[in-house]
């Protein structure tokens, strides 16, 4: 695979077909579609079993001069890895879902995902600066298309809220870049991630990319924009927003905020954690009350991000494995979490939760996988999630013991909320006619869950499959950390032991070897 662009090739396939979806009737835009979201996946395998995972830290680099400093430079790493075969394994999935519940201008619609495809996959590779944040602004485009042109009632409203809480943040972003490329000389990523800028500058290029992914990930209180997205959005919308977009932000924490300013980041962890700690509580109080369905998932998601905020600023391997576990395990849970509203939202058109109810009788199929996904939100051990939550609150737990408190309760009250919604859709006496005459999941509905599902399973029982491609580069960014990190307060360490057994408590195995 040596020299051959593969990156490049895995954005000039959706790219292409967003071009020849455009001169296309609509049958044949769905199906042109399809046809190249596969033939990326094929090569995402491909990208995934030719990563060497002992090897390089940067694999797959492209470097292409364009002007001045400008250039074409893609590469990846295993963070990116993982972040890419979760985009190519889920836009499938999403043109599936929009086979039959998409029927005005079709081939636009499809035009416009392959075209955010292409964008999502040139965020998580690029390795230029200025790439980065070309591809990060653009891909707001097609979804703001998506929202506003196929969405709900109140489409226009969400999608330039959408726009403009995304914007501005990202206006601060770029004025910090251009200072430090003018300050640095270079626009290439590895070598900004290695440069030590002054820890007074930190402080303002920290908040300046902090406003950015903050609104991103989406942390509270600048969240708003996402209910009103999802609510709003198609559901293959709202899979690839949960999916994928909101782990931009994760992706910029990891890949800029935390290696490139790291003793802002010791400097502003108490922000992060205080922010976190409010949105895991509030959000998830806020989604036991929801009576929309899509609202609700939303909701959780703000908390389910706050996890992976508290993990990455808790300056450990176990705590940033845990919080890419978490984007990983929730882009996959949450998206199949929509897909089962949309399943149930074609056939009635409401997203109330009142309208339903006892769909387990009628539909049991439906109601096994969407019970599976439901565990897998709650942390079920077995699940993806479990994995992730456990290791991101293992990690806080060594930084800061309050804040794995505060943390840990978004567990129980996620339980609360994701199984009283699963009881009153699934459970209960059939009390409407027309949700009782509901049809269970057809082939093709089938086909878009069964993946997610089995992959759900996989991460939950074999995560080592996930977490070993990313393991060295963690550890690297562990190491830049390292002088920067904050004293912890937990005691995890024993004791002095009797001079008689000296030397035996060092057999223990480090920390995040004994997964």
């Amino acid at each position: 695979m040596d020299g051959f662009p593969i990156l490049s090739l895995m954005m000039a396939v959706p790219m292409a077909g967003a071009i020849a979806c455009l001169f296309a009737s609509a049958n044949s835009a769905r199906w042109i579609a399809l046809i190249a979201t596969l033939v990326d996946l094929v090569l995402g395998i491909a990208l995934w079993t030719n990563f060497d995972q002992g090897g390089l830290q940067w694999q797959f680099q492209e470097y292409y001069p364009v002007f001045g400093r400008f250039a074409w430079a893609l590469g990846i790493d295993g963070i990116a890895l993982m972040l890419i075969a979760l985009t190519v394994f889920l836009m499938p999935i999403c043109i599936g879902a929009s086979w039959e519940a998409i029927t005005k201008r079709v081939p636009e619609y499809m035009a416009a995902f392959l075209f955010m495809e292409v964008l999502m996959i040139g965020v998580f590779a690029a390795q230029d600066l200025y790439l980065f944040y070309i591809m990060f602004e653009a891909g707001l485009i097609p979804m703001y298309l998506v929202i506003g042109i196929w969405g709900g009632a109140n489409r226009i409203y969400a999608s330039y809220k959408f726009f403009l809480y995304t914007l501005l943040g990202s206006v601060l972003m770029l004025i910090a870049m251009m200072w430090m490329v003018h300050e640095t000389g270079t626009t290439e990523i590895p070598a900004l991630m290695a440069y030590n800028f002054d820890p007074h500058v930190q402080t303002w290029l920290w908040l300046a990319f902090f406003a950015s992914f903050a609104v991103k990930m989406p942390m509270w209180p600048v969240h708003t924009w996402l209910p009103d997205a999802h609510v709003q959005a198609p559901t293959a919308g709202s899979v690839i927003l949960a999916g994928v977009l909101l782990k931009m932000g994760g992706y910029g924490f990891i890949r800029f905020s935390l290696p490139m300013f790291p003793e802002a980041s010791a400097q502003f962890a108490w922000l992060v954690w205080g922010l976190s700690m409010v949105a895991v509580v509030y959000t998830s109080l806020v989604a036991l009350v929801q009576s929309d369905m899509k609202k609700l998932i939303a909701y959780s998601s703000v908390a389910h991000m706050a996890i992976v905020t508290v993990g990455l600023f808790a300056f450990n391997q176990a705590g940033i494995e845990g919080s890419m576990m978490v984007m990983l395990g929730h882009g996959l849970v949450s998206g199949a979490l929509f897909l089962c509203v949309g399943v149930i939202y074609d056939r009635l058109h409401t997203r109330e939760i009142n309208r339903y109810g006892g769909l387990s009788i009628n539909m049991p199929k439906y109601a096994v996988l969407f019970l599976l996904f439901t565990m897998a939100s709650v942390g079920l051990p077995g699940t993806s999630n479990f994995v992730g939550e456990f290791l991101s609150l293992m990690g806080i737990y060594q930084a800061s013991s309050w804040v794995a408190l505060v943390a840990t309760t978004g567990i129980i009250l996620g339980a609360a909320y994701m199984l009283y919604l699963y009881r009153r859709i699934c459970y209960g006496d059939q009390v409407n006619a027309d949700a009782a005459a509901m049809s269970d999941l057809s082939v093709r509905e089938i086909a878009l869950l069964a993946p997610i599902a089995a992959a759900v399973l996989w991460m939950g029982v074999y995560p080592e499959s996930f977490l070993a491609p990313m393991r060295a580069d963690i550890r690297a960014l562990e190491a830049r950390l390292a002088p920067a990190a904050p004293a912890g307060d937990s005691k995890i360490k024993m004791g002095a032991p009797k001079p008689a057994g000296e030397g035996h408590h060092e057999e223990a195995p480090a920390h995040g070897e004994a997964h």
